[in-house]
């Protein structure tokens, strides 16, 4: 399965760069156990940060920034499988959620709970 990490990447770092690397560091933490499991993992961030660079972003929360952020979770979310849910405050992530549920997609909170990693 195509599964999306969700958790905070933003949220509570005051746009600090280098809380905002820490935070991708811990949403990329369950990626190695993920694909061992036979599934592919994928973070919003690894497709939205390069796409913002690409297209000129300077600051985090700039427009620009915005325009992509979080439609990338949006559209990731119309191929992706299942959704584990971090801890942490997070809008977007609550929103992948959101959108997961709508969508019928499979959330989890814990990585035990995801179909081959207990």
């Amino acid at each position: 399965m195509l599964i999306l990490i969700a958790g905070p990447y933003r949220s509570g770092t005051g746009d600090d760069p280098e809380k905002m690397a820490a935070n991708l560091q811990r949403l990329e933490q369950p990626s190695h156990r993920l694909f061992q499991a036979g599934h592919v993992p994928m973070i919003g961030e690894w497709v939205a940060l390069p796409v913002w660079n690409a297209a000129g972003g300077k600051a985090v929360g700039d427009d620009l920034y915005e325009e992509i952020f979080h439609p990338v979770a949006g559209r990731l979310l119309q191929l992706c499988d299942g959704v584990l849910r971090l801890e942490g405050e997070s809008k977007g992530a609550d929103n992948d959620v959101r959108i997961a549920r709508e969508r019928g997609i499979p959330v989890w909170h814990r990585i035990e709970d995801v179909p081959g990693c207990a």
